[in-house]
């Protein structure tokens, strides 16, 4: 896909500007506009984690705006080809605290900016509360990090202030050690829509889905209730308008959905498998849902009827690596990073699911990375 929007260039060129909290390109002046729209990217660089911001135009299209240092690392896990960190949602932002929240998975910190348009400022990290975080989850004042490294852990933070959550610490006990690193650390961290319970993908250290109650202060179960997955490797997940669990299971490349129950049971509804290789992330645009294989650089569009059923609806190629995605808040723009590429690949979603590229090739801005993960759009 050769108008894909290109994003790599010659490693080295920023080396030693992690501490900078000011924009890195020209063109950052002028940009701190509420109503400007974007598309936030992080290149998960092990020599400086960066925040690639793009504006996002009326069609879809993507334009440079800036870049900026998040003031920790990025990092490989071992083993992992396209998908370094393993995971989804290593990027978030929330609309309604403006705030934006990055892993720096080879530093064990997180940092958060603060969103005008498509400028960030406000730089603030600490410590994640254990080793290689690889996702986030943000809903109104509160944070929770997903640390991949060891026996696995969640950590709670209070937005802006990012002051720990007392009560909010908890080890998921899963297995150390075991090879290879990318397929057994866990897949992602989320808050169900009433935000009284966070689940956990463990992906092959288990092949459960992990959920925790929260109770109105931020603090969690002291255990979570744990699911097995109705097929192997449970990866990235969603919801559906009636607050059902919709995960791919990488294993099977399937996509299952679940009812979440108050006790932190679930109840599988439906699955269904595209046939294809590694579906491991997904996200809702509008009525519909889309999955990204990155074993088979395409993205595989559904629709979710009622009783939570999945059906396939399309498959629309990508560039090599399809792997974390995200949507407009309309639902009519779907952005998908490739690791194998190391470029975002924009598409127009259609009323009937289809997608169609969309945009115009964009100059190289970054420096060289280990590997793009985490994008997230306003």
């Amino acid at each position: 896909m050769r108008r894909s929007i290109r994003l790599s260039i010659g490693a080295g060129v920023l080396l030693g500007l992690s501490t900078l909290l000011t924009p890195l390109a020209a063109g950052a002046e002028g940009l701190g506009i509420s109503d400007v729209h974007a598309v936030f990217v992080q290149t998960n660089d092990t020599a400086g984690n960066q925040v690639v911001v793009y504006r996002r135009g009326a069609h879809g299209g993507l334009s440079f705006a800036a870049r900026y240092n998040t003031g920790g690392l990025g990092v490989a896990l071992t083993g992992a080809v396209v998908d370094k960190l393993a995971s989804q949602g290593s990027l978030a932002f929330d609309a309604a605290a403006q705030a934006l929240v990055a892993v720096n998975g080879g530093s064990k910190s997180i940092t958060e900016f603060h969103v005008d348009g498509a400028r960030l400022s406000g730089r603030r990290s600490v410590a994640s509360g254990g080793s290689i975080p690889v996702s986030v989850a943000v809903s109104g004042n509160r944070l929770y990090v997903l640390n991949a490294g060891g026996t696995g852990s969640v950590q709670g933070f209070y937005v802006n202030s990012l002051h720990t959550i007392a009560g909010s610490h908890r080890n998921l006990n899963l297995t150390p050690g075991v090879a290879p690193q990318y397929l057994n650390t866990p897949g992602q961290i989320g808050l169900t829509p009433d935000g009284r319970q966070l689940i956990i993908t463990t992906k092959a250290n288990g092949s459960d889905i992990d959920v925790f109650g929260v109770s109105p202060n931020g603090a969690l179960s002291a255990t979570p209730t744990v699911n097995p997955s109705a097929t192997p490797v449970p990866f990235g997940f969603t919801f559906n308008p009636a607050g059902d669990l919709v995960v791919t299971e990488a294993g099977t490349s399937a996509l299952t959905t679940y009812a979440v129950h108050g006790d932190g049971t679930l109840t599988e509804l439906h699955s269904v498998t595209d046939g294809l290789a590694a579906l491991c992330w997904v996200t809702k645009a509008g009525n519909h849902y889309f999955g990204a294989n990155a074993g088979s650089a395409t993205i595989t569009g559904y629709r979710i009827g009622p009783g939570g059923l999945p059906t396939i609806i399309g498959e629309t190629a990508a560039d090599a690596g399809s792997i974390d995605l995200a949507a407009a808040p309309d639902g009519t723009a779907l952005y998908v990073e490739t690791g194998g590429a190391d470029i975002v690949d924009a598409f127009s979603v259609h009323t009937d699911g289809s997608l169609s590229f969309t945009g115009s090739s964009v100059a190289p801005e970054l420096p060289g990375h280990s590997g793009l993960e985490g994008i997230a759009v306003s």
